[in-house]
Parts: structure tokens; sequence; C-alpha cells
């Protein structure tokens, strides 16, 4: 019976939700790394050319520079964080689990007191729920699957890959930051602040409604919420470098 149990416990929580959980999770990392780039390269080629428009000494490729050099840092930077991240998070969860272990060989009757405690939240009373606890607690594997999928709610950590975190969010940087970046290759500084302007809202705008459309939420808020982030950014980059090129 506790087989049976086991198997239809890692059947719906390995194949239905993990599947589901890995996909939101790849979504998150590319629109991280994506809007971290576009608004953050935004905000600094906008100051830039805001800078260049107000002082003659500042030249355009002093701007592409610039701009070239936040986009290979800002990826390096984002693909290093989502890996220690990651990495933190996949180490805290195998060190919970470990205690875990330890708690259910130490003071199994804690542990066990535990799991009745979860499901009488979950409104088990009386016979059904020993009968719960009693089949949960005979098998060891699917106990600790219970405590830290119930209790410490970890169980999405276990599937985290750092090294491919850091790749997919830096990768997904360095296009996002290219974005904003790319008009100025084939315009003056005055003439790309349009086109960068509208190319990277359109681009904020669609990954927003993405992700309002895969999430919940409305996807047309979601996409305008996030292109009057990367707006608000590069406003913002502007008035400084304006103000920064007239006094240096």
């Amino acid at each position: 019976m506790t087989r049976t149990i086991r198997e239809a416990y890692q059947k719906i929580m390995d194949k239905e939700p993990h599947g589901k959980n890995q996909e939101g999770s790849l979504l998150r990392q590319v629109i991280l790394g994506g809007q971290d780039g576009l608004v953050n390269v935004l905000g600094i080629v906008l100051g830039l050319a805001g800078a260049v428009a107000v002082n003659p000494n500042i030249s355009s490729s002093a701007l592409l520079v610039g701009g070239l050099a936040a986009t290979f840092a800002e990826s390096v930077s984002m693909a290093a964080v989502a890996y220690t991240s990651g990495k933190a998070q996949r180490d805290f969860y195998y060190k919970e689990l470990e205690t875990e272990k330890r708690e259910m060989r130490e003071i199994p009757e804690v542990e066990r007191q535990e799991i009745r405690l979860i499901y009488m939240k979950k409104g088990f009373r009386g016979r059904q729920l020993e009968g719960i606890v009693e089949k949960i607690c005979s098998d060891d594997e699917l106990w600790l699957e219970t405590m830290m999928t119930e209790e410490l709610g970890l169980a999405e950590s276990r599937s985290i890959n750092p090294l491919r975190e850091g790749a997919v969010v830096g990768f997904a940087s360095f296009i996002g930051s290219l974005v904003p970046l790319a008009p100025f290759f084939f315009m003056n500084a005055s003439a790309a602040i349009v086109p960068s302007l509208a190319v990277t809202a359109a681009v904020l705008f669609g990954a927003g409604a993405y992700k309002g459309r895969t999430t919940a939420g409305e996807w047309w808020k979601a996409g305008l919420e996030m292109a009057l982030i990367g707006m608000g950014a590069a406003v913002i980059g502007y008035i400084v470098g304006s103000l920064a090129g007239k006094v240096f």
C-alpha cells in the first residue's frame, strides 16, 4: 500500500507541478535577465545621449563604448548573481533535507506530530487523520518528501540548476541590453533616442504581456506595467545625463 501511495505522490509532484514549475522558473529567469538588461542599459545610453546633446565635447562614440561596457558588465553580473543565488537556494534545500532526516531518526514522535498537524490544518480529523498519518509515516521516503513539501515548502528548490540559471539570466540580460543600444549603431545620438525608446517600450510591453498571459493577471496590464518601468528608468537616465553633461 505504501509503495502505491509513494508512486502516486511522486507522479503528482514530479510530473505535473514539477514540469510547470520548471517552465515558470525559466520564464522568470528570462524576464529577470532581459528586463534588467533592457532597463539598465536604456537608462545608461539615454543618460549618455542627454550628455552628448548638451555637451559637444562628449562624442557619440563615447555613448557606444559606455553602452557596450554596460551591456557586458550587466550580463556577467546578472549571470553571477543568478548562479550564486540558485546555488545558495539549492544548498539550503539539501541542508534542510539532512536536518529532517536526522530529526526523523532522533525524534520521530515530534516529526509524526508535525505530519498530524499539517493534515489537521487541511481539515482531516479522527480515524481518517490517523490513517493518513500512519500511511505517510510508515514510508520514510514519503514521510521525508511530505515534510519538505508541506512543512518547509521547498519542493521546487531540489530541481534548481545554478549553472543553467546563470547562463539563462546572463544571456537574456545580454540580448535585452542590445535592444536599446541597437539604434545608436546606425544613427547619431539625438536621432536614435526616439527609436531606442520605441523599440524598448515595445519589447518590454511584449515581455510583460506574455508573462501576463502565462501567469495570473491581465496581459495588457502586465505589459503596460513593464513598459512604464522601463520608460521611467529612461527618463531618469536622460535627465541625469543632461544635467551631468552641463556640469562636466
